[in-house]
């Protein structure tokens, strides 16, 4: 699987058509990490590809992420939020999609509208309640292969569809996956689950 993240990109646009755009998982999904899922194409090139899934709440808090990484003076607020499952790739790494903001050691420009950023310094702005406007933490990331994401894609794996900050950060989690389609116009519920290849 893909896991190259380009830290030093920051402030740089990724030119791949499938970065910033939200990958719908088809009702015919066979494989579990993906059913159901919205995820955000990060980072795309010729090596492969990162995304991050952003409709799946763990049964995990920040409050103990930030008690792990031995946080001082946490943001009560912050600290109830949950963690996400990004995807099954690096699921022991913590993944921070964000509006944006300079502060950060290692983070990527995915938008103009959000950054990615992996680096402890952005938890601990957020612990204290002085992170970024908007932002959504996940445990692990999504992962192609050189090609693999195209291919899916000429498969009908996937619908596609810009992604926008209010979804990203604002939508509540379970009504994602259809809203997400209902921006194409697309209803599941009238949709044949055989529509989707795994």
């Amino acid at each position: 699987m893909y896991l190259r993240f380009s830290a030093d990109t920051n402030g740089m646009q990724n030119e791949s058509p499938f970065v910033n755009q939200l990958l719908i998982a088809m009702p015919g999904m066979q494989d579990p990490n993906f059913s159901a899922s919205v995820t955000l194409v990060c980072e795309h090139n010729s090596d492969g590809a990162l995304g991050i899934i952003i409709n799946r709440p763990m049964n995990l808090s920040l409050g103990g992420l930030f008690e792990q990484l031995n946080l001082e003076d946490i943001d009560s607020t912050m600290a109830a939020r949950p963690i996400l499952d990004g995807g099954p790739v690096a699921t022991e790494r913590g993944f921070v999609l964000h509006s944006p903001c300079d502060a950060f050691d290692h983070s990527m420009t995915v938008s103009a509208d959000i950054q990615l950023t992996l680096s402890r310094d952005v938890l601990e702005s957020m612990a204290k309640g002085r992170g970024p406007e908007n932002s959504l933490i996940a445990l692990g990331c999504a992962g192609w292969d050189a090609g693999q994401l195209d291919e899916e894609m000429l498969t009908n794996t996937w619908l596609s569809v810009p992604a926008s900050p209010d979804m990203i950060f604002k939508v509540p989690f379970e009504q994602r996956w259809r809203a997400a389609a209902g921006e194409l116009g697309v209803d599941f519920s009238q949709l044949s689950t055989d529509a989707g290849h795994a």
